[in-house]
């Protein structure tokens, strides 16, 4: 069997290698037999495991394929539904589970479909574990542990999950503060927060103007959401809203809007947060972890109020890893996840909306202003489909045109190029002053890409 965990567990096209029911009960086998404890006989003890998904149509198949090969081991499952990302992690620790289980691709359309394992703490596996669970799924050893009779395990829905979830979301925002005489637009991507997100905001006291919350399997991800968060955008200017909020489909990560209708990427969150963090003395270490498709500016901006920014692989398991390393509290990436390991253990995009609010209400400052404390240098990205992802070292036209590219920018731009986690795609960034010349410097690398890989 090929590799199958990427830089956020198992990612594919439903119904097709590596997602298919069969490799989901593998999955839900190996993970078991590797989370549990053991009997003096070397035979593992009954595991509890939290399943959670977003609201794909290929949820089901996969929901009952993980539960069935837990159960064959004789673990406890425990239903909750479609539930965000970062609420199965929560729930996860809540009910003292041995393992959470995400069924969700993301940001991805809806014929995608993933599976994400979070540990008994509410974090991600490091790459050493996915390792040893793909490794057990390619061994015999499993076989030798089939439990009959009453040792058979079994699943159980837990219907108030979404409950449990939204109360502790809102013992995130300050207990002194309201979002009283705040217009939102939220926008769901018709994902997994669809049903809890609107409730969230209006229960603390947001007029709330929901879009992309009618799930019909299909839709998830579908023009809408943080990976498209233009009708978001549109929707706070016919409004006047004070804020737009678009989640992407497993509502881990969030881009906002502010009042004008303009849109506020996760670099100028991090930006907003940790500059306020640092006023406040709450930042660890007065030190973010980003990424290397992070913006300049937030570097330049965090520096300049005495702060400092360390960079970790591109992934919010990468960004987190690196955080408890070093005993940080906040990281995240363009994209929209926010971590704030004060409140959650992954990426959190209403935890992070909720932190944009409280400072404003705070400050008294619109969007707007806030996200004017980082200024942003211009930044182009180009996906390249790639038939495989060779080290670009092996190809010299390719590091000329980079080199190239990197010699014109000098000191004042920066070259990234790397292959995209869960797809065949090569991801292509140049930033600098210049918009116009970055331009043409994306579609030489890309050109030069394509025609040595494409």
């Amino acid at each position: 069997m090929t590799k199958l965990f990427g830089t956020d567990g198992v990612r594919g096209i439903a119904n097709q290698p590596p997602m298919t029911s069969e490799i989901a009960m593998a999955i839900g086998r190996a993970t078991a037999y590797l989370f549990c404890e053991k009997d003096p006989r070397g035979l593992p003890k009954t595991t509890k495991v939290v399943i959670g998904k977003d609201t794909r149509l290929s949820g089901y198949m996969l929901e009952n394929a993980l539960a069935a090969g837990f159960c064959s081991m004789g673990a406890k499952v425990f239903l909750v539904g479609p539930l965000p990302t970062p609420g199965i992690a929560f729930i996860t620790r809540s009910m003292r589970a041995d393992a959470g289980v995400v069924i969700s691709a993301s940001h991805n359309a809806y014929h995608y479909n993933g599976i994400k394992i979070f540990d008994r703490h509410g974090f991600k596996l490091p790459d050493t574990k996915e390792q040893e669970i793909e490794a057990a799924m390619n061994s015999s050893e499993l076989d030798k542990y089939r439990p009959t009779m009453e040792f058979i395990g079994k699943a159980t829905r837990i219907e108030d999950a979404i409950g449990r979830y939204i109360v502790y979301i809102k013992h995130t925002f300050p207990q002194e503060q309201t979002l009283d005489g705040i217009r939102v637009v939220l926008d769901c991507a018709n994902g997994a927060a669809y049903k809890l997100a609107p409730i969230v905001f209006e229960e603390l006291g947001a007029e709330v103007f929901p879009i992309h919350c009618s799930p019909n399997g299909e839709n998830i991800n579908d023009q809408c959401g943080a990976v498209f968060p233009q009708n978001m955008c549109k929707a706070v200017h016919e409004h006047r809203a004070e804020i737009g909020i678009s989640l992407d489909g497993d509502a881990d990560r969030v881009i906002l809007s502010d009042e004008t209708g303009e849109m506020v990427d996760g670099d100028q969150i991090l930006a907003i947060c940790a500059l306020h963090m640092l006023q406040e003395g709450t930042l660890k270490k007065k030190t973010v972890v980003a990424t290397p498709m992070s913006n300049m500016g937030l570097e330049i901006a965090i520096r300049r109020a005495g702060g400092n920014v360390i960079k970790a692989a591109v992934g919010d398991r990468y960004i987190v890893e690196t955080m408890r390393k070093e005993n940080l509290n906040l990281g995240g990436e363009q994209s929209g996840h926010i971590i704030d390991l004060d409140y959650n253990t992954t990426g959190d995009g209403m935890i992070a909306a909720l932190k944009v609010l409280s400072i404003m209400k705070k400050t008294g400052k619109p969007l707007s202003e806030l996200k004017k404390q980082m200024i942003q240098f211009p930044q182009v990205l180009e996906n390249v489909f790639v038939r495989q992802k060779d080290d670009f070292n092996q190809y010299p036209k390719i590091v000329e045109s980079i080199k190239k590219v990197e010699t014109a920018l000098g000191d004042n731009g920066r070259v990234v190029v790397r292959y995209s986690g869960t797809e065949p795609l090569a991801r292509v960034m140049v930033e600098g002053e210049d918009y116009q010349k970055i331009q043409q410097y994306v579609m030489d690398i890309a050109h030069t890409i394509r025609a040595q890989l494409g």
